[in-house]
């Protein structure tokens, strides 16, 4: 099998091993005491005390407790690098796409999974531009107005479908029910005992992204979603470009989402540090990049272990251990495609050494699981006194026969445990 040619490596490669190369052992005192520096001023800037990140030579980086916490003393409270919500997750939950706090309401979040379900959009694994577009005005309530035109996105496309659509999730609502929870006219009992904060709409005005709040919209649009907006205000240099850089990494593997957050971030600071860059010591130009503004932009990064995805990415069980070096080099195909696709939409040549994110893993990431209020919602139910239970499942159970398997097991199982616990 050829080998795959990028140019980034050819072009930059001193400057792309500077990234990923850990320092020298020679300058191990030095690094030591960077890299103490900058988890202070983090921690500081987090407002925790009695922590301490600490670097161990045969173990790495670690976390030290300074003094003794007392039991239900908050020790640390971090702001993920960067996020991003699995795709296939997105037709069961609508979260801020910030911070990751379910939005909206009990109903907006039930009606919404209804609605989508039916139409057989968690089959196909489709994107959430494609899904959120098909859900007319009148039926979703959202907070636009930072959009230009203070109005929401239309579609022609009629409930009529997620009536006659059979949903193979549990028995379906009519049409007017799931259309009901979804513009607030059906409110569900005991409901008001989980509010949810108000949805948010993207400053860029695309269909993509939606927030718990002002200030996480404004947050990511600084940090990330600015260059990786569709909406009508996007900072992206070609839209089409980033719609097929969308699109690829939907229908391949959405690591390359995270990635693009990672390169958007790095490009984003870097432009904010050459802008207040003094003049008095010279200007960066497209021909002589700055790499120690790039090397700064990119060092919340360079924090973490940095390996190259397909060195890295555990073999599938289905892969025979002969053929490991051509399923890494399928791997590094795949990564390079959506490389070429995410440069077409954010190119920035004074940048372009950090372009090296899309095909790097980053192995301290982690899955964020956030408790659902939905179900939360129906464990309450569960919970109340017969008589009142008996009343609110006459609304209550045909939703959750119509949300399948999936939150029935659930909070059967929840139940169980806690009725065990009771007795003990």
């Amino acid at each position: 099998m050829d080998a795959v040619f990028c140019p980034i490596d050819a072009h930059f490669a001193d400057e792309i091993s500077a990234l990923l190369q850990p320092p020298p052992s020679a300058q191990a005192q030095a690094i030591s005491l960077s890299l103490s520096e900058y988890f202070d001023q983090l921690i500081t800037n987090r407002g925790c005390t009695g922590l301490k990140v600490k670097q161990n030579g045969a173990h790495g980086k670690g976390v030290y407790a300074d003094v003794d916490f007392r039991e239900g003393d908050l020790v640390l409270k971090d702001q993920m690098l960067a996020g991003s919500q699995h795709s296939a997750n997105k037709i069961d939950c609508l979260v801020c796409s910030f911070c990751f706090r379910f939005i909206g309401t009990i109903e907006v979040q039930i009606g919404r999974k209804l609605y989508l379900q039916d139409l057989g959009v968690a089959v196909n694994n489709e994107c959430d531009r494609q899904t959120l577009a098909h859900i007319p005005k009148k039926t979703c309530q959202i907070n636009s107005s930072d959009s230009e035109d203070d109005s929401y996105v239309k579609d022609p496309t009629s409930m009529e479908e997620c009536a006659s659509t059979s949903s193979k999730y549990g028995t379906p609502l009519p049409k007017e029910i799931v259309e009901s929870l979804m513009n607030g006219e059906l409110v569900l009992p005991y409901s008001k005992q989980f509010p949810l904060p108000s949805v948010i709409s993207c400053l860029g005005g695309c269909r993509e992204a939606f927030y718990c709040s002002q200030l996480c919209a404004e947050a990511d649009w600084d940090l990330f979603h600015s260059l990786l907006c569709t909406g009508a205000r996007s900072k992206s240099s070609d839209k089409e470009a980033l719609l097929k850089f969308l699109q690829h990494a939907n229908e391949t593997n959405d690591i390359f989402l995270l990635a693009a957050k990672v390169v958007s971030f790095t490009i984003l600071k870097y432009r904010k540090l050459k802008a207040s860059y003094p003049e008095d010591q010279g200007k960066c130009t497209a021909d002589n990049h700055d790499l120690s503004l790039l090397l700064e932009a990119w060092k919340p990064v360079s924090m973490g272990y940095k390996k190259r995805w397909w060195e890295c990415i555990a073999l599938p069980d289905d892969v025979d251990t002969c053929d490991e070096a051509a399923f890494r080099m399928q791997i590094k195909e795949l990564a390079f495609a959506s490389l070429q696709l995410l440069k077409a939409a954010i190119f920035d040549k004074e940048c372009e050494p950090s372009s090296f994110h899309l095909d790097a893993a980053f192995l301290s990431n982690s899955d964020l699981v956030v408790a659902s209020p939905v179900e939360d919602y129906f464990l309450y139910i569960d919970d109340l006194p017969q008589s009142e239970k008996k009343e609110a499942e006459r609304v209550t159970r045909p939703v959750l026969d119509a949300l399948g398997d999936d939150y029935s097991i659930c909070c059967q199982g929840v139940t169980k445990l806690q009725n065990r616990r009771s007795r003990n």
